[in-house]
């Protein structure tokens, strides 16, 4: 390599970045590979979030469909102090 003092400003810059154009190159593989596990990750959760989301709403509305029954179960069954 040649004497770094006998470089313009611009080579400089130009060298600094063929290093960091070579370096990008080399790691490149191994950053889409974290990206892609990254992605997969946030992925799983919020997919995971909404399931149980979705399940929590359905099972809220299943209990208040019992408790609708349970209800007129009362109404139209016989009166007892318990109940009255």
């Amino acid at each position: 390599m040649e004497d770094a003092s006998k470089h313009t400003p611009a080579q400089k810059q130009l060298l600094k970045r063929q290093q960091e154009l070579e370096h990008w190159k080399r790691h490149s593989k191994q950053l889409r590979s974290r990206n892609l596990i990254t992605g997969l990750t946030i992925g799983a959760f919020v997919l995971g979030l909404f399931s149980y989301t979705i399940l929590s709403v359905k099972q809220e509305r299943i209990m208040d469909e019992i408790d609708d029954e349970a209800k007129i179960f009362v109404m139209k069954g016989p009166r007892t102090g318990a109940n009255s």
